[in-house]
C-alpha cells in the first residue's frame, strides 16, 4: 500500500472491499436469519418464549457490550489482526450453535458468537477507510453500504429456504465456509492499519462494568428479577462514573456537549427499542398466529428492506438541503403508524389487505428516518471524532433492541409456551405493537423538540453514510 492509498479500480482495492463486506455480512445476516429459524427452534428444543428471548438477548448482549472495545483493540493492534480474529471466533462460535444439543448450550454459544461479533464489525468499514486512497472512500463506502443491503436483504430468504429445507440448524453452519472466505482474502489482500494517535490503554474497567451492567438488566427484564434490575441499574452509575475520571474512555462524556449528538442518541434508543421489539416479534407472529412457513415470513417482511434500498439516499440527499429535524421527526410517526395498521396481523390475516399495508408504511417511516438519524450523529461532532461517535451509536442502538427483546414479551403479556396458543400469542403482539408505535413517537417528539439546524449540520457525514442496510445493523464509522 502506498502513503495515499490503494485505488478502488485496482483488483486489490476491490478485494478489500469484497472481504469487508462479507465479514459485515456474517453479522448482518446472523441477525436476520437466527429471527427467522426462532419458531424452529423453539420446538426442537423444546424452549418457551423465554429461552426464545435468551437465543436473540445473549448474542445481542456481547456484542453492545463489547463492539466499542473491539474497535479500541483494532486501532491498537491492527484492524485486519482483530478482523481476522473476530472472524474465526464467530466461526466457531458458529459450529457450537449448530452442533447445540439443548437451548441453554445454544444460548451460551450465541454468547460466544456475540463476542466474535463485537470483533469483527467494527473492524469493516475501519479497514475501507484506512486502506482506500482519500478521493476513492467515498465510492468504496457506498459499495460497501449498498452491497451489505443486499446482504441483509437476502437474509430472511436465505433462512427461511435454510430452515424449510434444511432445518435450523443450517442457519449456523452456514457461517463456516463464508468465514474461511473471509480471512483467507483477508490475509491475503488487505493491509494492516493501525490508529497512530491510540493509546495503549484499553478502558478495560469500563468494558467489564457496562457488560456487567448489561447482563443483570437482561437478566432482571427476561426473569422479572428485581434484584438484578436494581444491580444493573447501579453498575450502570458505576459505568458512568468510571467513564467519568478515565483517561482513554470507551464513551468519551465530552461527546454529549454536543446538544444535537445528545438528542440523536436519545432517539436512536427510543426508535431502536421499537424495532428490535418488531423484528423479534412479527416474524413470530406471521408464523405461530398466521400460519406462515419460515421462508414465507421472511418474504413478507421484504418490502421493508426494499423500500429501505431505494429510498434511503434520496432521504438522506433531503435532509443535507433541509437538516434532520423534519425527516426524524417524520419518520418515526410514519412508522408507529406502520405498527397500528400490524393491529390487523392475526389468525386468517390477508397478505395484500393486512400484512403488506403495515409493511410498506413501517418502511416508509424507517427509509425517512435511519439517513438523517445517521448524518445527525455524524454532524454532530468534528470530522476527526466522527469513528468514536458513530461507534458509540452503534452501541447505542444495540443496547436498546437488547434491552427491548428482553422487556417487550412480559410487558405484552407474552409467556412460557403461548405459542402454542395463536389467539394469546396474538393479543400480547398486538399490545407490544402499542408499545413500539408509543417509542417511535416518543422519538419523533426528542427530535421534534431538540434537534435544530438545517443541512449544513450534517456536513461532516461521508458520503453514503445513509445506512442503506435495515436497521438490525447500524454501523461503526472509522
Amino acid at each position: 500500500m502506498t502513503a495515499e492509498g490503494i485505488a478502488l479500480s485496482s483488483a486489490r482495492g476491490r478485494w478489500i472491499v469484497a472481504t469487508t463486506v462479507l465479514g459485515s455480512a456474517l453479522a448482518m445476516l446472523d441477525a436476520t436469519v437466527v429471527n427467522i429459524a426462532l419458531p424452529a427452534i423453539g420446538r426442537d428444543l423444546g424452549a418457551g418464549v423465554t429461552g426464545l428471548q435468551w437465543t436473540l438477548s445473549g448474542y445481542t448482549l456481547a456484542l453492545a457490550s463489547l463492539i466499542l472495545l473491539g474497535g479500541s483493540l483494532g486501532d491498537r493492534l491492527g484492524r485486519r489482526r482483530v478482523f481476522i480474529w473476530g472472524t474465526v471466533w464467530f466461526a466457531a462460535a458458529s459450529v457450537l450453535c449448530g452442533l447445540a444439543p439443548s437451548i441453554e448450550v445454544l444460548i451460551a454459544a450465541r454468547l460466544l458468537q456475540g463476542v466474535g461479533a463485537a470483533l469483527l464489525t467494527p473492524g469493516s468499514l475501519a479497514l475501507i477507510s484506512a486502506s482506500i486512497k482519500a478521493e476513492d472512500r467515498g465510492a468504496a463506502i457506498g459499495l460497501w453500504s449498498g452491497l451489505g443491503g443486499v446482504a441483509s436483504a437476502i437474509g430472511p430468504l436465505l433462512g427461511g429456504w435454510l430452515v424449510d429445507a434444511v432445518g435450523w440448524r443450517a442457519v449456523f453452519l452456514i457461517n463456516i465456509p463464508l468465514a474461511v472466505v473471509v480471512v483467507s482474502v483477508a490475509a491475503k489482500h488487505v493491509p494492516e492499519s493501525r490508529d497512530p494517535h491510540a493509546s495503549g490503554r484499553l478502558d478495560v474497567p469500563g468494558a467489564v462494568t457496562v457488560a456487567v451492567a448489561l447482563g443483570l438488566l437482561t437478566y432482571g427484564l427476561i426473569e422479572s428479577h428485581t434484584v438484578a434490575l436494581v444491580l444493573g441499574v447501579v453498575a450502570v452509575g458505576v459505568f458512568v462514573a468510571i467513564e467519568r475520571r478515565s483517561h482513554d474512555p470507551l464513551v468519551p462524556p465530552s461527546l454529549f456537549a454536543s446538544r444535537v449528538f445528545l438528542a440523536a442518541n436519545l432517539v436512536t434508543f427510543a426508535v431502536y427499542a421499537a424495532l428490535g421489539g418488531v423484528f423479534f416479534l412479527l416474524v413470530l407472529q406471521l408464523q405461530f398466529a398466521v400460519g406462515y412457513s419460515p421462508i414465507s415470513a421472511g418474504v413478507s417482511t421484504l418490502p421493508i428492506t426494499a423500500l429501505m434500498l431505494v429510498l434511503s439516499a434520496r432521504a438522506g440527499r433531503v435532509a443535507g438541503r433541509i437538516g434532520p429535524r423534519i425527516p426524524m421527526t417524520v419518520g418515526p410517526l410514519l412508522s408507529a403508524l406502520g405498527l397500528v395498521l400490524m393491529l390487523r396481523i392475526g389468525p386468517g390475516s390477508s397478505y395484500v389487505t393486512d400484512i403488506l399495508p403495515a409493511v410498506v408504511v413501517f418502511g416508509l417511516g424507517l427509509s425517512a428516518l435511519v439517513a438523517p438519524l445517521t448524518a445527525a450523529v455524524l454532524g454532530a461532532v468534528s470530522t476527526d471524532r466522527a469513528g468514536i461517535a458513530s461507534g458509540v451509536n452503534n452501541a447505542v442502538a444495540r443496547t436498546s433492541q437488547l434491552l427491548a427483546v428482553a422487556a417487550l414479551p412480559a410487558l405484552a403479556g407474552i409467556a412460557g409456551s403461548d405459542y402454542s396458543a395463536p389467539e394469546v400469542f396474538s393479543a400480547g403482539f398486538h399490545t407490544a405493537m402499542l408499545l413500539c408505535a408509543g417509542l417511535l413517537v416518543i422519538g419523533a417528539l426528542i427530535a421534534a423538540v431538540l434537534i435544530r439546524g438545517t443541512g449544513g449540520e450534517a456536513s461532516n457525514c461521508p458520503p453514503h453514510c445513509d445506512m442503506t442496510s435495515p436497521p438490525m445493523a447500524p454501523r461503526r464509522s472509522a
